[in-house]
């Protein structure tokens, strides 16, 4: 004999209701792991931007210790530069004080025999010789000298040469005036050229 069973409960309310649990078991899941993952990021990027702004804040010190080495460094170059210009003050007046003495010995090593010098004048870097001589060429003979590039006057130029009558004397002698550059150099320049021969 066949026995049919019927199944006279509410299945398919009992499987809507199971789906229906299930749905709201996944949502409240999904909802407590996003507000997990939600906190997690929150926290995360709270810990990124406090180490962030802790980096700012170590990079401003550190610019505020390089602008004040900046500032130093300024004031030792300002402090260096005044230092240079009182070392050039004193190695002018230095050789201002022996500029004399040089201008005399470079006049008289290149001075050749025959030529009297009767004044020296000087007007800043200009240099003005007046003389007697017993011939216009060894007048020629003195500006070649001191055309030679060593020494202290350079650029030499003959103003006046004029032949000149002395009683009791030589018949005549050539009277002359030369205006010449003084160049101031440096060390090097300021060292004394040998003697040449005359």
């Amino acid at each position: 004999m066949n026995i049919v069973l019927i199944n006279l409960l509410p299945h398919r309310e009992a499987r809507r209701k199971k789906r229906r649990e299930a749905f709201y078991v996944g949502a409240a899941a999904t909802l407590v792991l996003g507000l997990v993952l939600l906190a997690l990021g929150d926290g995360v990027l709270g810990a990124m931007i406090d180490a962030q702004q802790a980096r700012n804040v170590f990079l401003q010190s550190q610019i505020a210790v390089l602008n004040h080495q900046i500032r130093d460094i300024a004031t030792l170059r300002q402090e260096i530069e005044s230092l240079r210009a009182r070392e050039k003050a004193v190695e002018d007046l230095q050789s201002a004080r022996n500029l004399p003495v040089y201008l005399f010995e470079d006049l008289t090593r290149k001075t050749p025999s025959g030529v009297k010098l009767n004044a020296v004048r000087q007007s800043g870097n200009t240099v003005l010789i007046e003389g007697t001589a017993l011939s216009q060429q060894r007048v020629a003979d003195f500006l070649r000298n001191l055309s030679d590039g060593q020494g202290w006057l350079r650029q030499p130029q003959l103003i006046e040469i004029r032949s000149v009558q002395r009683p009791g004397l030589a018949p005549t002698v050539s009277a002359f005036q030369l205006r010449a550059t003084l160049q101031i150099a440096g060390p090097a320049a300021r060292k004394s050229p040998k003697p040449r021969a005359r």
